[in-house]
């Protein structure tokens, strides 16, 4: 089982930050290989700067589904807005955060 840090409210990854039917997703720091719910849970529990992954690294299972557990490389989890396994809805509002976590630019 994969483990999420950070001020989780349930076993499906929601966070105190982030907490709608659609909040399922953790996402791995590049900086620490941890997964977090998200970029305030990581900063409050890390002393470190975050890193952005880049593109040549987005074959890296990175995204994790708060439902089925299901690890998605940042390549799948870019192109779909639910789960590939269990077809959960992710929240499309999440797209609006993707440059803290993944070089996007390019």
């Amino acid at each position: 089982m994969v483990k999420v840090y950070g001020h989780t409210i349930d076993d499906q990854t929601r966070c105190t930050h982030y907490h709608t039917i659609k909040d399922i997703v953790a996402i791995k720091f590049k900086c620490c290989g941890k997964y977090y719910p998200c970029y305030q849970c990581h900063d409050a529990c890390e002393s470190h700067d975050r890193k952005t992954w880049e593109p040549e690294e987005f074959d890296q299972r990175a995204i994790l589904c708060g439902v089925c557990k299901k690890e998605h490389t940042i390549h799948e989890y870019l192109k779909t807005d639910a789960c590939i396994h269990c077809q959960s809805p992710f929240n499309e509002r999440c797209a609006n955060h993707y440059h803290l976590y993944m070089n996007v630019s390019s």
